[in-house]
């Protein structure tokens, strides 16, 4: 009484095709599919160390830094 056949994940999938329709499924699935890929790319490139990142805060603030020694001699 507890689990659900595999009867009843037929007609579930049934319902669900015909209240949504196969092509707006597959474009829940092809949106699913590319943000899996957005987030496996912005992870992999975490796992650069921090000097090879290409950040213009970090190059704005060595210049800032560069200018206040400059300044101070």
């Amino acid at each position: 009484m507890g689990g659900l056949s595999i009867w009843h994940w037929i007609i579930v999938l049934v319902v669900v095709l015909l209240v949504f329709g196969t092509k707006r499924l597959r474009n829940a699935g092809q949106d699913l599919g590319e943000a899996v890929k957005g987030f496996k790319k912005g992870m992999k490139d975490d796992d650069k160390p921090a000097g090879q990142l290409n950040d213009q805060s970090r190059t704005d603030e060595s210049s800032a830094a560069k200018e206040r020694d400059r300044d101070a001699n």
